[in-house]
């Protein structure tokens, strides 16, 4: 009784088997069935061309753009070109991990359309002219590409519509900088597009934008489409994340580069290092310094002597004639006395003296030779105070300068001594600083 039943239920096993297996072989046989297959893996391919677009965008364009930045001159214009390129690359990635392929592809071309047009507005006409060409015509170049991505997907009709539409939005934002976030369906809605009754009109752009490219599939085989999809969406995006940070932290360094403070620390650095140059230089020119103003001292100081020696050896001389004349004064104002006692000597008598006989009588040219003595010595007496009273202003102006200048050289020594002084100290102070600075940075290298 066994046997009979085993056999009857392996029968029944091969029978639901091939039961369910034609079934699979005459689903797989319709028409329907292998028209929405060839839709699906045309999605497919349409997804992973629209990566591979993506993929080549982000990598021609940041070639382009780092070659930019590197002849950039001032922090502004590389966190500009940085964030541009930032954007660009984010936008890319986030498209092509879309979830409709054929929305994809269309918010590709707004991209490269939408930054060719910010491009010639902004970075060539308004702020960087010929410099930026390089960059446009790479841009131009994605553009076309772009375009002959959907050429399969569109008609003649519909590529002028999606065309339209773009220079319309463009004329009526001509000051919009930030078109990397902007997709199609959400731009062509602030332009009016669709018309109405044209967005359900068979054919037309928006018509292609609204079909469901998973809706004649078989359920089980659109969720194994979506699933895999979604998959691969997920990997991609996160192979290409890796980059976009690398953008990021490059982004994060231009920008500290710009703010106040980290010029300000930059500007402190330079003045650092300014002082430290200054104090190199210091300590080299320092000796030679030292030379140069010992002998500019020595040679102010034989300056003065001689000034002064030639203004005090013609005084000297000028002493001189006035003692000469003092002199001659005094012997003739002493033969004049001698004179004047032999005169009187001849005219008092000497008491208990016996009386003498007279002399000769009175001679009247004695006492004119006196007299002549007398005027003589009077205008001896009259040429010295004369000659005192020009001497006088003179021996005080040298005597003034000759203060002047030695107050004036010892202003200039305490001056020199002072600098000197300040100079060895700042120098001492910075060799302080340097030695602590190494020895923390040898006790830190140390194990």
């Amino acid at each position: 009784m066994r046997k009979p039943r085993g056999w009857r239920l392996t029968a029944a096993l091969v029978a639901l088997t091939a039961l369910l297996g034609g079934c699979k072989t005459i689903q797989q046989m319709m028409p329907s069935h292998r028209a929405a297959q060839e839709r699906a893996d045309k999605l497919q391919d349409l997804q992973l061309k629209v990566m591979r677009f993506a993929d080549e965008y982000v990598g021609r364009t940041n070639e382009v753009l780092n070659k930019f930045k590197s002849e950039s001159v001032t922090p502004e214009e590389r966190l500009t070109v940085q964030n541009w390129k930032l954007q660009q690359a984010t936008s890319a990635y986030i498209v092509a991990s879309g979830p409709n392929s054929l929305a994809n592809a269309l918010d590709m071309v707004v991209l490269a359309s939408l930054s060719r047009m910010v491009l010639d507005d902004a970075w060539v006409a308004e702020r960087w002219g010929a410099r930026a060409i390089p960059v446009q015509e790479t841009y131009r170049a994605l553009e076309a590409s772009a375009y002959g991505m959907v050429e399969d997907l569109l008609t003649a009709s519909q590529m002028a519509r999606l065309r339209e539409v773009l220079i319309q939005w463009r004329a009526q934002n001509p000051n919009v900088r930030a078109v990397a976030y902007i997709h199609f369906r959400d731009f062509a809605k602030s332009v009016g597009a669709p018309k109405p009754g044209e967005e359900g009109t068979a054919g037309n752009l928006f018509a292609v934008l609204n079909l469901d490219p998973f809706s004649s599939l078989d359920p089980a085989i659109r969720e194994i489409t979506q699933t895999r999809q979604l998959a691969e969406r997920a990997i991609y995006y996160v192979q290409r994340a890796p980059e976009l940070i690398d953008l990021q932290v490059e982004r994060l360094t231009d920008q500290l580069a710009v703010m106040p403070e980290t010029k300000t620390l930059l500007a402190d650095f330079g003045r650092v290092s300014l002082i430290g140059t200054a104090s190199d230089n210091l300590v080299r020119s320092l000796p030679g310094l030292l030379d140069q103003q010992r002998d500019a001292l020595i040679v102010q100081l034989t300056h003065t002597m001689n000034e002064q020696s030639a203004t005090i050896g013609k005084l000297a001389g000028e002493l001189r004639g006035t003692l000469q004349a003092g002199t001659e004064t005094a012997n003739a104002l002493h033969g004049t006395l001698e004179s004047v006692e032999r005169i009187t000597a001849q005219f008092a008598p000497k008491p208990g003296a016996p009386e003498e006989p007279k002399g000769p009588p009175f001679d009247i040219r004695q006492y004119t030779e006196m007299l002549r003595e007398a005027s003589v010595a009077v205008r001896q007496l009259d040429e010295l105070a004369q000659r005192a009273d020009t001497m006088a202003p003179v021996l005080r102006t040298a005597t003034q300068e000759a203060s002047a200048r030695v107050n004036s050289l010892l202003n200039h020594l305490f001056v020199l001594a002072l600098l000197l002084i300040l100079a060895a100290a700042v120098a001492a102070l910075l060799a302080a600083l340097a030695y602590r600075r190494l020895s923390a940075r040898m006790a830190r290298r140390a194990p």
